[in-house]
């Protein structure tokens, strides 16, 4: 039975179901990771032989002897335990897992100045993403995988989609963005009608919508308001379409900006999200909005960012100002 652990039925049946159950496919492919560093941890053995033993003593490797977070450490669990409790309908017990260390890290922000002096330095795509993350408290993924349906130029609002934890909501889209967004969308539609007269121009549609609306992927409507430059082609059709743009190109463009323009910080694209919701708190807006903006489940998470206030800890000013 061993020989039958990386044959592609366990595999294909594991990621088919998280497919099914609409899991996003950045976590398909991370949990079917997490699955293959198990089955080759334990000398491949199948996961029907093993159990909770086996699962823990697995959790507990990655804590000691590789030093992973906590938060890695429990990505590796939600994937092993989606194995078991939803795959081979399984029940595991975790007792004597050594759980990795939980450290509270305050997140970076930007001072509105360095924001600026980096923005500056960006242009064309990743410029306006960027534009997005610090202007609309976007996710780098949620901003690339924005459609043209979900700007609302005349309400100045910004439609998010499946963003984290599967969840919808609205923000704000600020004015200062429109114009430059409105000029970039003029031209991905001129190229959306190239692929259309060329006989392409389809997009990847969320869930089941392709065979609802078979039609709609080609719609204007649906497309990415940040497409690729090249287009793809899929292996089993034929078919040419356009992926959003790779993170990559919008991350390389951040840092190598920041280094430009002489921020020390250990900034990256998510940097802008959080100076986002701290400018916001400095401006006096209140946490709640905040926490709706942003998309948090629990207004805890959001407080975080009390703590990082440019007038210290909890807005508290220092005796030392007033001598």
């Amino acid at each position: 039975m061993a020989n039958g652990t990386h044959s592609p039925g366990l595999i294909q049946r594991y990621r088919e179901l998280l497919q099914t159950r609409h899991y996003a496919r950045r976590t398909v492919k991370t949990y079917e990771q997490w699955l293959r560093r198990f089955l080759r941890f334990h000398g491949m053995r199948h996961p029907r032989e093993m159990g909770s033993a086996e699962v823990n003593g697995f959790l507990s490797h990655l804590a000691v002897e590789e030093h992973v977070s906590a938060s890695t450490q429990n990505q590796a669990l939600a994937a092993l335990l989606f194995l078991y409790r939803d795959l081979l309908e399984r029940d595991i017990e975790l007792e004597g897992v050594v759980r990795a260390r939980t450290h509270q890290r305050l997140p970076v922000v930007l001072s509105e100045a360095e924001v600026r002096t980096v923005r500056e330095r960006l242009e064309g795509d990743p410029a306006l993403v960027v534009g997005l993350l610090y202007g609309s408290g976007l996710r780098l993924m949620e901003a690339l995988r924005l459609r043209v349906k979900d700007l609302d130029f005349q309400r100045r609002e910004l439609s998010v989609r499946d963003g984290k934890g599967g969840k919808d909501r609205l923000t704000l889209l600020p004015q200062s963005l429109v114009a430059g967004l409105q000029e970039h969308l003029s031209r991905v539609r001129h190229l959306h009608q190239g692929d259309l007269a060329a006989g392409w121009g389809r997009v990847l549609m969320p869930c089941a919508l392709a065979r609802k609306y078979p039609n709609a992927n080609r719609e204007w409507a649906w497309q990415w308001v940040f497409p690729q430059q090249n287009r793809w082609r899929d292996r089993e059709s034929g078919n040419q379409g356009r992926h959003h743009l790779d993170p990559s190109v919008v991350q390389k463009a951040v840092k190598r900006a920041m280094a430009e323009a002489g921020v020390s910080k250990a900034a990256s694209c998510h940097t802008f999200r959080h100076s986002f919701a701290t400018h916001l708190l400095e401006r006096g807006q209140d946490i709640r909005t905040i926490q709706e903006l942003l998309g948090h489940k629990d207004v805890s998470t959001t407080m975080i960012y009390t703590h990082v206030l440019n007038r210290g800890p909890l807005g508290v000013h220092s005796p030392a100002d007033f001598v």
